[in-house]
Order: structure tokens, then sequence, then C-alpha cells
């Protein structure tokens, strides 16, 4: 975890995130991109093939406001002695976020999130829900301020399905970097009942095809009316510190009809949650 890319907009839910990705770079002696996309109008950024050549100077302007927001960040206490580097692009948010990430070969993002929901959820989602669907890199997301970001008991709920065995690995290396109890969860619902042994044996499977060691994993069989309420409720009852979920990358009309646990936990959850793109 060398690299940890944080994008930000100064807001209350991005610098919580900052201060999480700022105790894990002090922990693993990362560095950290701190991003700010500024998403201007055309004319805005190019007075070419704007309307005039006034625009110009309207956006340095902005980009300067930018530069002084981040040397009030840069002046924050979590931050001193830290390598941090600062970026400002002009860029749709979260296609610029997935891009500066694969340039600077970043391990991690850190995002923060204060949720979508009803239309907006379904239609056009948070950006932090984009980046979550399209990062090839773990996304850790953050709600709250968390004054000590630790970790003892992290769940990764699973579908058990082998094609995405790789996944647990991922999840395996945050537990063992976190220090963290891993808990392997599967949720059984009414539309998707087996037995709690067939559940046992298919994490059991999923576990032993894989390259982590299976006896410092704990396996559970939760059953709820919903994945997405059974992981939340599971969660809450252990105190989980850190949520851990697969993401396909559904958007659109499939996200409508089908759905995306990982992008609903994203927006619901407050507890952290991490997410790994099958």
């Amino acid at each position: 975890m060398k690299k940890i890319l944080v994008p930000t907009d100064f807001s209350d839910q991005a610098e919580n995130a900052l201060k999480v990705a700022a105790q894990l770079a002090r922990k693993f002696d990362s560095e950290i991109y701190l991003l700010h996309m500024l998403e201007l109008p055309l004319q805005l950024i190019d007075p070419v093939q704007g309307s005039n050549t006034h625009n110009l100077p309207e956006s340095i302007f902005f980009m300067k406001l930018a530069h002084q927001r981040f040397a009030k960040l840069m002046a924050k206490p979590y931050l001193k002695d830290l390598n941090v580097k600062e970026t400002v692009l002009f860029h749709q948010a979260f296609e610029g976020i997935k891009e500066v990430s694969e340039e600077r070969e970043c391990d991690l993002i850190v995002m923060g999130s204060h949720g979508a929901s009803g239309f907006k959820e379904m239609f056009i989602g948070s950006n932090t829900e984009k980046v979550v669907r399209s990062s090839e890199i773990p996304v850790l997301v953050i709600k709250r301020d968390q004054p000590e970001f630790k970790v003892e008991d992290f769940v990764f709920a699973t579908d058990a399905d082998e094609a995405n065995r790789h996944t647990l690995k991922h999840a395996d290396e945050i537990a063992k970097k976190l220090s963290a109890n891993l808990h392997l969860l599967f949720i059984n619902t009414p539309n998707n009942f087996i037995t709690s042994k067939e559940a046992y044996e298919m994490l059991e499977r999923f576990i032993k095809g894989s390259e982590v060691d299976g006896d410092k994993i704990k396996l559970h069989v939760y059953n709820d009316t919903s994945v997405e309420k059974g992981i939340l409720n599971f969660a809450r009852n252990m105190n989980a510190g850190l949520i851990g979920i697969s993401t396909h990358g559904r958007k659109g009309i499939a996200h409508f009809f089908n759905g995306s646990v990982s992008e609903d936990l994203v927006n619901h959850a407050n507890r952290p949650v991490v997410t790994f793109r099958i």
C-alpha cells in the first residue's frame, strides 16, 4: 500500500477520507495523491472554443482558488511530515479519478461519501458510486469522521461464486495489513434460500481453492430479507470496523433492474466499506 489516491472536493466527507488515508500512510509509509477535479464548462477550459476570450482568467481564478484550499488543507496537523502530492485537473470527476489512479499506479483509493438515495441513486448516483463501479483497484469509502481507524473485525460478504475467488485474496491482504480478524459472510435470503449446511459447504469450497490460509478465516451464514440488509445487520451486531464486498460494475438499466449490492452498501452503510472489482 505504497500509493493512496484521495479525491477531494474540500467537503467534510472528503476530509474524513483524507484523515483515514493519513493514518494508513503513516502506518505503511505511503505516498498520498490528493486530487481535486475542476468540472468546468468547456468554454472556461478552452477559450478558443468558448464564446469569448474573457473566460481564461475565470478558469485561472478557479484554479487559484483550488490551490488556496489545498494550502489550507495541507496545514492540517494530521498531514504533518507525510508525503502528500496535490493535483488539480480539469476533468469529469469519476473519469479523472480512474485515470489518475492508473497513471500513478495507486494501490488504493480512499473516498468520502454522503450517499445517495431515491431517483438520484438509481439514475445519477454519486461520484463515489461511479468510481466504485469502474475502479480496478480497491476503493475504501468513508462516511463519518474516524479519529482512529482501527479495524478489529473485517466482514467480507460473498456469494461464494468460485469465479470470484480472487477477490478473497484481496480481502485477506487488507485484513492482514490492518491486523484484523477476517469474517467470510454468506447471506441467505428467502428468494435464494439454501440450507445452512449447503451454505457452509459453499464457503469452505470457496476458501479451499484460494491461496489464503482458511484456518484463520471465520465463516458465517446469516438469514435476512435481502443481501444488503443482511450484511448491514450482521456488521452492526458484531460491531465490525470494516465491510468488504466485490463489485461487478453494473450500470444504467442493468443496475436499475438487477441492483448492485456493493453500490447500495456504499450509499447506505455508515461503516467504512471497501470494494474489490470482480
